[in-house]
């Protein structure tokens, strides 16, 4: 049975394909339709950027917020010192206080392209007055975590977890199921998770958590936690977790994750993985990815031949205008346009910058496919040589144990891997 929801919201995220589950549409399309609602996502600081991954919840927030509500970016300033465990085989390294802080920093420069947060004062460090306007708000966990009281904290959140159905969880369960070490850390980190949930309703009055399929039980515990505490009813929802249309995890490239920040991957290189979207994806992507109109992203991802690859330009260039600005997107098609129209090297081509000491009496052919980005390790680099995929200055290369010496790089070489992956290397002195 097909749901009509009476809220923008919801109308707009089943339209483009963006909901998976939800703990009680109807009463959370209730609640939308009758005014502005709070919701979040949170985001541990594992890494100075998020990635591509990541995109899809980014862009469900700013819906969220486009349709008259309040997003608020939970950053996991203290859950990020546990490590979630969920789906993973082992524990996730821990960090420290200024890794999680210079982590967190590099992570709201891609939320600040998003989302509008207003002025001076929706800081994680601001004050907790919070207007009701519908500005964005970010906030770091270990604003309360960080202060627990160890004991009154079994006492009055511990005691509402059962650890049987702890255990029945699916994220727990695989890995017990593999015999694989679940450490009395990692277990917690669902309890403080869920207490996240409790504290934003109890400050902010937010009632809805949104996140990925995989977040499931955490989502649950936290709306079990908060009715049992506050006795308030609050709602989860969740997006799908996607691959491609080859049975590839969304965000993963032969190069490795595809991060959000600059300094991380270029935009011309963040503009090439939209623009290799298969042709079965594309109309898919537009709609998750961009602000287009629905009817629009279905016209060009119906598109056949030559003209779906029209299609994928608009997508990189709308995905690239959101994250990088509309000059960082043009910039990238024209550097593509002269790379694969005209045999050119482009101005914006990832570029690998040796000095003379590096390379030494030579450098392996191979070490530079990897050190690009074009190959993700040596054997995989051979194998393109003697698959026929590698090519140097633009001229089929087949022979994997050339030394490239520093003579060789007085001028840029141009290294490619296939048709559409090319890097530049230079010496520097």
């Amino acid at each position: 049975m097909t749901y009509h929801p009476k809220s923008e919201f919801l109308r707009v995220i089943i339209e483009r394909g963006f909901l998976a589950d939800c703990t009680n549409l109807q009463e959370l399309d209730d609640a939308l339709n009758n005014g502005m609602v709070t919701a979040y996502i949170g985001y541990d600081a594992t890494a100075k950027s998020l990635h591509v991954g990541h995109l899809l919840n980014i862009m469900l927030l700013r819906w969220f917020q486009k349709t008259g509500n309040k997003p608020i970016t939970l950053m996991g300033g203290g859950t990020t010192k546990v490590g979630d465990p969920s789906f993973r085989s082992d524990e996730r390294p821990l960090l420290g206080p200024e890794q999680i802080d210079e982590n967190i920093a590099g992570m709201q420069q891609v939320f600040d392209r998003y989302l509008d947060y207003g002025d001076e004062g929706n800081t994680p460090s601001s004050s907790e007055a919070v207007g009701q306007n519908n500005l964005a708000l970010m906030r770091n966990n270990a604003e309360w975590l960080d202060s627990l009281n160890y004991l009154d904290f079994l006492r009055d959140i511990g005691r509402h977890f059962s650890v049987n159905r702890m255990l029945s969880f699916e994220s727990v369960k695989s890995r017990l199921d593999r015999e694989q070490s679940l450490s009395f850390l990692e277990f917690n980190y669902m309890i403080l998770q869920a207490y996240d949930f409790l504290e934003l309703n109890r400050r902010y009055g937010c009632l809805l958590q949104m996140g990925g399929s995989d977040q499931w039980g955490n989502i649950v515990n936290g709306i079990d936690l908060t009715r049992r505490v506050l006795d308030n009813d609050i709602y989860g929802l969740t997006t799908p977790l996607l691959t491609t249309s080859d049975g590839r995890k969304m965000g993963k490239s032969q190069g490795g994750a595809v991060w959000l920040n600059a300094d991380m991957l270029s935009p011309y290189e963040f503009w090439q993985f939209w623009r290799n979207t298969t042709d079965a994806d594309t109309g898919r992507f537009l709609k998750l990815y961009t602000d287009l109109p629905v009817e629009e992203c279905e016209r060009l991802g119906a598109l056949e031949g030559s003209e779906i690859n029209e299609a994928k330009i608009i997508l990189a260039n709308e995905v690239t205008t959101l994250l990088h600005g509309a000059e960082a997107a043009k910039a990238a098609e024209a550097t593509a346009r002269e790379v694969f129209e005209k045999g050119g090297v482009g101005d914006d081509l990832p570029t690998v910058e040796l000095a003379a000491s590096d390379i030494g009496d030579g450098i392996s052919i191979v070490q530079l496919f990897v050190k690009s980005g074009l190959s993700d390790s040596g054997k995989a680099a051979k194998r393109l040589f003697s698959e026929g995929g590698a090519k140097v200055n633009d001229e089929d290369h087949k022979d994997a144990g050339l030394l490239v010496t520093a003579d060789m790089l007085k001028e840029p070489m141009k290294l490619s891997a296939g048709k559409k992956r090319h890097a530049l290397v230079v010496c520097k002195g």
